[in-house]
């Protein structure tokens, strides 16, 4: 599992910029890692809630592209793999959390038992969507690093199929729509069970 790491509990623009300035492709394989480390260490061996706060919204302050020079090039079962998937998450659902509540709510009725590890609660609409992956990624921080994996894995099972039910609606209709929507579907499918096998990975102690 992850170490505790003595480092700056708030990450910076410039932080993580000097971690991805790194020019050889051993040393940038080497500082995705230890980068993920230090941000996961720090977060779980902190007890304020405002060092918590400032982790979860890391990417309102460094922006997503910080984070996907490091890390968005590792393998999906990894800890930065984890955690591009984990920020990418939160990060569209900011965005688009219009979108994704539709398709969350569409997706409840096709995958119940993934809404009930998700842990949405009623009503399901945009805020409270963007307030439930909040949640989750603060869960990678303050609960079980696995749970949190699995909650975030849930949630992408449920809005795959509330897409992909959008995509059977305008087959034959839109038949560009619906392959779009189709494709979409299917890689947050694949985001699901590389999640749920980053999970696996941490309980054992192998997730790095």
């Amino acid at each position: 599992m992850a170490r505790a790491h003595h480092k700056p509990l708030f990450f910076t623009d410039r932080d993580f910029q000097s971690f991805a300035g790194a020019p050889d492709p051993a040393d940038v394989t080497a500082v995705a890692h230890e980068s993920a480390a230090v941000l996961v260490g720090a977060g779980r061996t902190n007890s304020d809630p405002e060092v918590t706060r400032r982790l979860i919204a890391l990417t309102d302050e460094i922006g997503l592209s910080t984070l996907a020079q490091l890390w968005s090039g590792r393998p999906a079962v990894s800890l930065p793999g984890a955690m591009w998937r984990l920020y990418t998450l939160r990060e569209w659902v900011r965005r688009a959390s219009v979108e994704a509540s539709a398709d969350y709510t569409a997706g409840i009725r096709h995958a119940q038992v993934a809404h009930a590890v998700a842990g949405s609660a009623d009503p399901y609409g945009p805020k409270e969507i963007e307030h439930l992956v909040d949640r989750i990624l603060e869960g990678a921080f303050t609960g079980d690093f696995a749970v949190a994996l699995e909650r975030a894995a849930a949630f992408c099972r449920v809005v795959a199929s509330g897409r992909a039910e959008r995509a059977e609606r305008h087959d034959g209709h839109d038949d560009a729509r619906a392959d779009g929507e189709a494709r979409s579907a299917a890689l947050l499918g694949d985001t699901a069970r590389d999640l749920t096998k980053c999970a696996a990975a941490w309980r054992i102690g192998s997730l790095d």
